[in-house]
């Protein structure tokens, strides 16, 4: 929080390193902008990144870029070798299998749970986010993180802070799958939005959730993560 500082002017808390406390570190922003890079395919799985390169395309130094590609290699996006080498994680069925299985096992429990905590009108600011994010020229990466942030929201009235770190992990792995499986299938859909299936399935989740019933919430949840294990396992057959 700030503080008064000599006549009254606002004097802003920073820590050892003269950075605000409330803004994210190098480390952080380096976390997110390579992620992001990761998510939309920009960087490839398997593909080998480059210290230095991605220092200088974030404009920051390689230390923190080295701590944030072991912060993702925690995130299993990205696979760091012992000669210190780090790649991009790559995309396998069976990886996709056992994320998916973790979330069987974590978010129908939550849902049946939350569905009766969440209020109308967090379900209503879910769904106008959602038609924001679907207007014609939003970019993919927002219309993901609204997806992001509709889980998070419709499952956080009954998670612990852990269980939202895990599945926020899970959900980040299980993306890069996901946009795989709707850029090369959903064309069936609609040629100018690849991601309708995508919003199909997120109001189909609002939708359960209104009705205030546990295992309709539950089993609703259930068939969302189904969905997106089958369109990315239906994607990476055509991949190889």
């Amino acid at each position: 929080m700030p503080d008064n500082g000599p006549a009254g002017h606002l004097v802003t808390r920073t820590n050892v390193l003269g950075q605000p406390l409330d803004q994210p570190s190098l480390v952080d922003l380096a976390i997110a902008q390579i992620r992001r890079s990761i998510l939309s395919g920009q960087l490839r799985p398997g593909q080998a990144c480059s210290l230095r390169g991605l220092a200088g395309q974030l404009g920051i130094s390689f230390i923190p870029v080295r701590e944030a590609l072991r912060g993702l290699e925690r995130e299993g996006l990205v696979v760091i070798n012992p000669g210190r080498s780090a790649l991009v994680a790559p995309l396998d069925p069976e990886d996709l299998r056992s994320l998916c299985q973790l979330r069987r096992r974590i978010e129908p429990e939550l849902a049946a749970s939350a569905c009766s905590l969440i209020t109308p009108t967090d379900l209503d600011a879910q769904e106008h986010r959602l038609d924001v994010a679907s207007q014609q020229g939003t970019p993919p990466h927002d219309r993901y993180e609204a997806h992001r942030e509709l889980l998070r929201a419709l499952l956080r009235p009954s998670a612990t802070a852990w269980d939202l770190r895990l599945l926020q992990m899970l959900w980040y792995a299980t993306e890069r799958y996901l946009r795989l499986g709707l850029d090369r299938l959903d064309h069936a859909i609609t040629q100018e939005n690849p991601t309708d299936g995508l919003e199909a399935a997120q109001h189909g989740l609002l939708r359960a959730f209104r009705g205030r019933d546990p295992q309709k919430a539950s089993l609703a949840v259930l068939h969302h993560v189904n969905w997106a294990e089958r369109t990315a396992t239906q994607a990476l057959a055509a991949a190889i």
